[in-house]
């Protein structure tokens, strides 16, 4: 299976976006390279802002050319764009309800040997908690790529969360995108696992796992956090009567968190969540730093097996 990072997926998005639209425009914390914005920069220098090493000016600028009328992307590591310049982004995008696209890059465990200060697990938990803020996360190259163009139409501010290693390619290149609405993967009838981002694949092969015991389960991508897709959480809490989330952020706060919110409210429904647990990383190849954390489709089987009483 072909794999894509959903960096390099947003960093060509941009540049097609750039040929079509004006109006958009892209900021960058001194990490072009990395975060995939230098292909816009290198063909509408014009409209492309390199900041320097001083995030909290990133949201600050973007905001100012937001109200501008422009349509600006800001992108940093996670670690930067979020937990740097967070009061930035309160106050100045989030408060006013501006149309900042803040892409930041970097997320989760996978940053992998830059460690515990880089790997950035907390974001999407203060990402969610802003008033006006839509919070996205792909699940491959082509989600990546869609949802970048569907947020540079949206008005208001998003937090859209990238990560840095290729991940195995769900959808199609003719993917549509819709916001707001969780895409069902997979159907089923014994367990419901919602996972969104990296651990989106893992939950596949997880289902894969699963039907080798003869256990339906149905996998659904959950990649916009917030507003949530609450009727399909529901609908398949309801069905299947056993819930899995799995995510590459702490499951506090996160979509286990914010799942748990929904289902405790409108549908409780026993539930096992993975992700990190309340913990920092550390330094390490991603695929061992996943494994010691129990970020895996075993870690998603055996939550699905213990939810069903066989283990």
């Amino acid at each position: 299976m072909a794999k894509t990072a959903t960096r390099d997926a947003y960093g060509k998005a941009l540049g097609e976006l750039g040929a079509e639209n004006s109006d958009v425009v892209v900021l960058d914390a001194d990490l072009s390279g990395s975060t995939k914005t230098a292909a816009f920069a290198q063909k509408y220098p014009q409209r492309f802002f390199n900041i320097g090493i001083a995030e909290g000016d990133l949201i600050g600028t973007a905001a100012g050319l937001a109200a501008s009328g422009k349509i600006p992307f800001a992108s940093s590591f996670a670690v930067f764009a979020v937990g740097r310049a967070y009061d930035q982004i309160r106050a100045s995008i989030a408060y006013p309800n501006l149309n900042v696209k803040i892409a930041a890059t970097h997320a989760g465990l996978t940053v992998g040997e830059d460690g515990a200060t880089h790997q950035m697990n907390e974001d999407i938990a203060l990402m969610r908690a802003l008033p006006n803020m839509t919070v996205v996360v792909p699940a491959d190259g082509a989600e990546a790529a869609a949802a970048t163009r569907v947020v540079a139409l949206h008005q208001g501010p998003v937090y859209l969360r990238l990560g840095r290693p290729a991940v195995p390619d769900i959808n199609g290149e003719a993917y549509a995108f819709e916001l707001l609405k969780a895409p069902v993967l997979r159907e089923g009838e014994d367990v419901a696992i919602f996972a969104c981002g990296y651990m989106v694949h893992l939950a596949l092969e997880a289902a894969d796992l699963l039907a080798e015991q003869g256990i339906s389960a149905a996998v659904i991508n959950v990649h916009t956090l917030k507003p949530l897709d609450t009727e399909t959480i529901i609908r398949y809490a309801r069905r299947c009567r056993r819930v899995v989330t799995a995510e590459e952020h702490s499951i506090i706060g996160g979509l286990g968190g914010a799942i748990a919110e929904v289902l405790g409210e409108e549908a409780p429904t026993p539930m096992v969540r993975i992700g990190v647990r309340d913990t920092f990383g550390e330094s390490g190849k991603p695929a061992a730093l996943l494994e010691k954390y129990g970020l895996t489709s075993k870690a998603i089987f055996d939550a699905a097996m213990k939810l069903l009483g066989q283990k």
